[in-house]
């Protein structure tokens, strides 16, 4: 029988007197793919951490953890560091928390093949250009020169992908490495993965909420709840019969129902004519502009009092980017109305009265949140710019209310983002955009941090809110399913452009556009990913 390439038994991780992880134990062996699956705040991103003593000081770790025979939980901080990104890569969840801000792609790929390799810079540029062409980054010459802000959130993925990829791992340890990418995206990454897994014998250890994916890449799974490892087994037979009620609970759980349908003389919320947001290339030591990156070209958008436009397409089609556009918070030209009211020439002074009545939910739950406050600060924000007339009790049960509609418990306010788990933190951020009751809120990926049964807590949880105070979405997003249960109409768009649109039951039943076939492929699983081409980048 082939030894084990990682063995973790009986750990244990305490964060003061808080024990989070308790005697969880699995092996995995060369060339085989372990998913570790669970709810956000289940503990498996602790334990994935913990593997390469990646957890802060003030978290205690207990057990045994052996990588090719090699004690970790006694190594040295120089053996450690020729396993990590060495031996061992890993892709963490939050690409853009991860990359460095101040340095170009290419000089943070480059720095993990200089560190580890040697290689000299010359050498080192031609394998970065060959790293990010093998994980689908459109012309990676240019994008060298690129820093982690100038690309879409799966992009940035993508380029976390190359990094723990660069150095022929024997184990590939993978957070939520499909998180912020879009469908079609996703199932290239995932036969990437399963590619590279099979052609170097790498161990892969991939913790998803996703069971879809687990289904896809992996062999074994292990289903952990509450810090505890409940079942284990071959995918085939846990999914076919699950043993433990929590397995059977996951596999159950997904965003059901449909939209509610408005009126159809609802007012109309929202409308732009000829959008266009087109960023501009410079090049050159006086940095001219060569080109533009046309992000939105010429989008028409109507949303109507109590309906949910759902927007799609994939990483970079320029979704997010129209969504934040609506809402003056990106440079744009073209007709935005608001309420009635024409916004697309206000100043900034002049719109500060609109926009207690349009509020956004980012992508990046973490990014968006201010570490230096508290949970009831950042929810509380809002009220404390627009609800002046308010008193501090009124404000402080206003937070407890949001906080309780998302499902948090409002007594976790005085704590700090930090302390929350990724979909935890996205819940966070939606209490903070609905503790205003707006009209119109824009969700840029709502769900793409949390677990399946979260998902459809937080659909179930914005469908009742947008009944009770007939609110208007645009709800943009890559999960497929979830804007089938939320959505009553859906743009798909590609390059900047919208190549479809319609209700959302005839789109999903019978789409027109090849692009939007294939994305149905990708996400209902048609046909094998592998068959999917890749996106061309916006001109």
């Amino acid at each position: 029988m082939t030894a084990p390439l990682l063995t973790v038994r009986d750990l244990t991780i305490s964060f003061g007197q808080t024990e989070v992880v308790h005697g969880v134990g699995f092996e995995i062996k060369p060339g085989e793919a372990l998913a570790l699956v669970g709810e956000s705040g289940s503990g498996k991103s602790v334990t994935a951490a913990s593997i390469l003593r990646l957890l802060p000081p003030q978290a205690h770790v207990a057990g045994f953890i052996s990588f090719e025979g090699t004690d970790l939980a006694a190594s040295t901080e120089p053996s450690l560091r020729g396993i990590r990104g060495n031996r061992v890569g890993m892709i963490f969840q939050e690409p853009m928390s991860s990359l460095n801000p101040v340095h170009t792609v290419g000089r943070q790929v480059g720095e993990v093949l200089a560190v580890h390799q040697g290689l000299r810079p010359n050498a080192a540029r031609v394998r970065v250009v060959e790293l990010l062409r093998s994980v689908g980054i459109p012309d990676p010459e240019r994008r060298l020169e690129d820093y982690p802000h100038q690309l879409s959130g799966g992009q940035r993925q993508r380029v976390m992908i190359a990094m723990a990829l660069a150095n022929d791992p024997a184990l590939l340890i993978a957070d939520e490495p499909t998180t912020a990418l879009d469908v079609t995206v996703e199932a290239q990454i995932l036969a990437l993965l399963k590619a590279e897994q099979q052609r170097r014998n790498m161990a892969m250890l991939f913790i998803t909420h996703d069971l879809g994916i687990v289904r896809r890449l992996a062999d074994r799974v292990a289903v952990m709840t509450d810090g505890r490892i409940v079942e284990t087994g071959p995918v085939a037979d846990v999914f076919s019969r699950p043993q433990h009620e929590y397995t059977r609970h996951l596999l159950a759980a997904a965003p059901r129902g449909t939209a509610a349908i408005p009126a159809a003389d609802a007012p109309v919320v929202a409308e732009t004519r000829d959008l266009k947001v087109w960023y501009p290339i410079k090049r050159g030591l006086f940095r001219r502009t060569v080109g533009h990156i046309r992000a939105v070209d010429g989008v028409d958008l109507t949303v109507r009092e109590g309906e949910t436009v759902g927007i799609v397409g994939e990483s970079g089609s320029g979704k997010s980017s129209l969504g934040y556009a609506l809402l003056r918070l990106l440079p744009s030209t073209g007709s935005i109305v608001i309420l009635g009211n024409r916004i697309h020439d206000r100043s900034a002074r002049a719109l500060r009265p609109l926009r207690r009545q349009m509020q956004v939910v980012f992508q990046d739950p973490y990014g968006s949140l201010s570490p230096r406050m508290s949970v009831a600060e950042i929810v509380g924000e809002g009220l404390g710019v627009h609800r002046r007339e308010l008193s501090r009790a009124e404000r402080d049960r206003r937070v407890a209310a949001a906080l309780t509609e998302v499902g948090l418990d409002p007594a976790a306010g005085n704590r700090y983002p930090h302390e929350f788990s990724g979909g935890q933190r996205q819940r966070i951020a939606i209490a903070r955009a609905l503790v205003l009751e707006p009209r119109l809120v824009v969700l840029d990926e709502p769900t793409s941090a949390l677990d399946v049964s979260i998902q459809a807590q937080i659909v179930d949880l914005l469908r009742e809110i947008q009944q009770r105070r007939n609110l208007s979405y645009v709800f943009i997003s890559h999960d497929l399913r979830v804007v089938r249960a939320l959505a009553n109409r859906v743009l798909v768009m590609r390059s900047g452009m919208v190549v479809e649109q319609g209700p959302t039951e005839a789109i999903f039943s019978d789409p027109r556009d090849p692009y939007t076939r294939e994305l149905m492929t990708a996400a209902f699983g048609l046909a094998p990913i592998e068959t999917l081409s890749p996106a061309p980048e916006p001109d």
